[in-house]
């Protein structure tokens, strides 16, 4: 415990001095969500009458979609990366000649990601809600649950692609090529009910939108999105043995 505690220090330090992935990973939702709010007609005007949803504005809406943003930016890019980079240069193969089990490198990134993106999300709700008095979840149970269940898998998949990506350039062209279909899909151009019904069904079983479609109920709704926390767990319980069998040390 002494060694993983020093290594996840030693790469937490690491993780900070890096000025682009800070910022990424930690100010990337709430910049993306303050300028869409100001930049973008009538973000904080009441949408009409949507059944449900009456006299809350676009922004309101952008409130759990920017929590999923937090979580695909942090699981899809700024992790697999850091692996990327580690089998490029050879630490991964030199770790693995050490008493140290390499295993511990895996363990002490996902804590920093896991912390990054508790980070990234306390400070997009706390900029949503003294800058534009977000409506707060109805359900915040229901809220937790799906954030908790979309940090999971989405960070079974982040795992995935570290397992494989042989440099950082491929995990940085691999993690985009998810990241930014999967953020339309968790709502970012079309939030919860602006988007079709056709495309909201398959979001709802697909990593990051159901993520997003559970939370957007916990905050706005007053039933249980029990497809989507089930696909989650689906998820989770494919990619986590998928990533464990594929990771290569070398």
């Amino acid at each position: 415990m002494t060694a993983l505690r020093a290594l996840t220090l030693a790469e937490g330090r690491l993780y900070l001095r890096d000025a682009g992935t800070v910022f990424f990973a930690l100010a990337f939702p709430t910049v993306l969500l303050v300028l869409m709010a100001f930049a973008l007609p009538g973000m904080r005007e009441p949408i009409g009458d949507i059944p449900g949803f009456a006299g809350l504005r676009p922004i309101d809406l952008y409130a759990p979609v920017a929590v999923a943003m937090a979580i695909a930016t942090t699981s899809l890019t700024t992790f697999p990366a850091v692996f990327g980079t580690y089998r490029e240069k050879g630490v991964l193969r030199r770790l693995s000649t050490t008493p140290l089990p390499a295993s511990r490198l895996l363990v002490a990134q996902v804590s920093i990601n896991i912390a990054a993106l508790v980070v990234a999300v306390a400070v997009a709700l706390v900029a949503a809600s003294v800058a534009f008095d977000v409506a707060a979840p109805s359900q915040p149970g229901v809220v937790l649950v799906g954030f908790l269940l979309g940090a999971v898998h989405m960070t079974a998949l982040g795992c995935v692609l570290a397992a494989v990506v042989p440099t950082a350039s491929s995990a940085n062209g691999v993690g985009m090529l998810l990241y930014f279909p999967m953020l339309f899909l968790a709502g970012v151009w079309t939030p919860g009910p602006l988007m079709p019904a056709g495309l909201a069904e398959v979001a709802a079983y697909l990593p990051l939108g159901a993520a997003a479609q559970a939370m957007s109920e916990g905050w706005f709704g007053d039933g249980l999105p029990v497809t989507q926390m089930l696909a989650m767990i689906g998820w989770t319980a494919v990619l986590i043995p998928v990533a464990a069998r594929m990771f290569r040390w070398r």
